[in-house]
């Protein structure tokens, strides 16, 4: 019986209802264990063909999974047979480690260019909380580098005597942290994660001299870890797999470097290349530019990331530019002109091009095939808008659709738009790189991409059934969810994607039971399943005020495995829960 306590001397008790066995385990079981009381590890293999898809399963598979199965739930009996029960059947079935919802190794192909993946990216990665006032440390960034973030934003000012680096928020109250200690950091925990590269993008506000202190800082941490380029700019970017180990530094070539450029081309080009081209004026003064395109003038804000502004004084000495300019792999490129212009593709070197939020949803109203054509072979970096105070972060789909492979995310935040970042995150064994879908990278015979905004016919069919939930008993404290009886538990779910596929469900509220038992069936037809995420959420339902979080999880459709899957439960926060979990499954029709 479970006890509360009422208005200090009352109690009220309810009785602890041991969920059995889903109808569909069930049915399962009898059918492959062929009415017996015990599947044979033959009879598992069958399962695991027929129900989860696991077509290369053999009797061997099946024995490890038996044994594991049988030595958690008999950990101290000694025995002899490899056969399961209907509890035992039921404890694989829950089981994440032996029957996850999706793969934990890395199976996609890793040897395409950089610009064929979405990469996993924060955005002033070294707060501890808010834009404001939060204090800068390496802690945030090594919690990122653990989690699988490849992308790590560092913001670069001189210190107060202007004899040394600082990382921090310019122009905010944000306390700093130094910049070597942040080096040291990733080196330290950039692969513990992932073998795969991580890219530091700088926003650089420094002196020729500080630049110079950067790339020995730079240079002598990193060591042979470091990829610098044989030429000045690179046609092609080189592949995740050559680039395995490896630190790879982002950032726009030195103020130095940008006006040797500039004189070179004096007299072929009276365009001014500096930081009062298109990316710092106001859209009213774009227009004499963009005569060609109004829509241009509406493309370009005020609230432009620092990256594209710079606080140093114009100092010239390309002497000293050279060793910092050659450490940079990934050039931020800021060319001048309108938002067409910016998009054009260079035949001969690949750049990256940093959009904020807005300025990424007006290019692709006017140019969103142009977006799609530019990142087959350059970068495209989303940051958040300058408002986000609170680190909260924006909806990821709409640079996703386009191929932006930098989505930058506010890391120390929380919230859906993070859960989901986290979500597209798992797939590829969870390594920071996602290849992109294959109709983002395509250009057919008359020299068309992928158009973001056409209407698409539903591709597949999404069947997902919801059977039970299980561990918040152990999670929580017995009056966290309701002090006076169990928890009512529902569950919502719906998929994150393209805006034709975006909807939400939920389950009926099950009252007063720790292990509430729902076996709702839900169908979700899909337009582009390449991009869609499944969530879930699971909460307490409740009479008199907001309905309590009990647990969420997003999960890539393109990597879900089929069958009857357990789904680990995460926190607010994107913590796993030590215990709490939905069985579900899924198919695809």
């Amino acid at each position: 019986m479970g006890t509360y306590r009422m208005c200090g001397c009352f109690t009220r008790k309810f009785k602890v209802i041991e969920a059995g066995p889903p109808p569909d385990v069930k049915a399962a079981f009898d059918k492959y264990a062929q009415g017996g009381h015990q599947m044979t590890p033959e009879q598992l293999r069958r399962f695991l063909v027929e129900v989860q898809g696991q077509s290369g399963a053999t009797v061997a598979d099946a024995e490890a999974i038996a044994l594991q199965v049988l030595q958690k739930r008999h950990h101290m009996a000694k025995f002899r047979r490899h056969a399961l029960t209907i509890d035992d059947f039921c404890q694989y079935l829950f089981c994440e480690d032996l029957n996850p919802p999706i793969d934990a190794e890395v199976h996609h192909d890793m040897t395409a260019p950089l610009s064929h993946y979405f990469v996993f990216t924060g955005h002033n990665s070294y707060l501890t909380g808010n834009q404001l006032s939060s204090d800068c440390s390496d802690v945030p960034i090594i919690k990122a580098l653990k989690r699988g973030v490849r992308v790590v934003e560092l913001d670069l000012w001189p210190n107060f005597s202007k004899d040394d680096v600082h990382v921090l928020h310019g122009r905010t109250l944000t306390a700093p942290v130094e910049l070597i200690k942040c080096l040291r950091s990733i080196k330290e925990h950039a692969f513990s994660a992932s073998k795969y590269p991580v890219i530091i993008t700088l926003e650089d506000h420094l002196t020729t001299k500080l630049r110079a202190k950067v790339a020995q800082m730079v240079t002598e941490t990193f060591g042979k870890m470091l990829f610098c380029p044989e030429s000045e700019c690179l046609k092609e970017f080189p592949s995740p797999e050559d680039l395995k180990y490896r630190i790879i530094i982002s950032t726009k070539p030195p103020k130095e470097y940008l006006e040797a450029q500039i004189n070179k081309d004096k007299g072929k080009d009276k365009e001014k290349d500096s930081d009062d081209d298109v990316w710092g004026k106001e859209p009213a003064e774009l227009a004499a530019d963009q005569e060609d395109d109004k829509t241009d003038s509406d493309s370009y804000e005020n609230n432009q990331d620092d990256e594209d502004t710079d606080a140093s004084e114009p100092e010239v000495n390309s002497s000293r530019a050279v060793g910092y300019k050659s450490l940079i792999a990934i050039h931020a490129g800021k060319p001048t002109g309108g938002l067409k212009k910016a998009l054009k593709v260079d035949l001969d070197k690949v750049r990256r091009l940093s959009l904020s939020e807005q300025a990424l949803e007006k290019a692709t109203m006017s140019y969103g095939t142009d977006v799609v054509r530019f990142t087959q072979k350059n970068f495209l970096r989303i940051y958040p808008k300058g408002t986000r105070f609170n680190s909260s972060n924006y909806k990821p789909q709409i640079g996703w659709m386009h191929g932006a492979q930098m989505i930058a995310f506010n890391m120390q935040g929380y919230g859906r738009s993070l859960w989901q970042m986290h979500g597209m995150f798992r797939a590829n064994g969870g390594c920071g790189y996602v290849k992109k879908p294959d109709f983002l990278m395509n250009v057919d015979e008359n020299g068309h991409v992928f158009d973001p905004r056409a209407k698409l016919a539903v591709k597949k069919r999404l069947r997902v059934r919801v059977y039970m939930g299980d561990g918040w008993n152990l999670d929580f404290k017995k009056t966290h969810f309701d002090t006076y009886s169990p928890p009512d538990f529902y569950t919502k779910v719906g998929i994150a994607g393209v805006p034709a596929d975006e909807t939400m469900k939920k389950t009926k509220t099950k009252e007063d039971n720790w292990k509430p038992v729902w076996d709702e069936e839900f169908i979700f037809p899909l337009t582009v399943p390449e991009l869609a995420l499944l969530r879930v959420e699971v909460h307490e339902y409740d009479m008199s005020e907001k309905d309590d979080f009990a647990g969420q999880t997003c999960l890539p459709v393109s990597e879900l495995k089929q069958g009857i899957r357990t789904v680990p439960l995460f926190d607010r926060k994107g913590e796993k829960l030590n215990f709490s979990r939905l069985l579900m499954r899924f198919d695809f029709i």
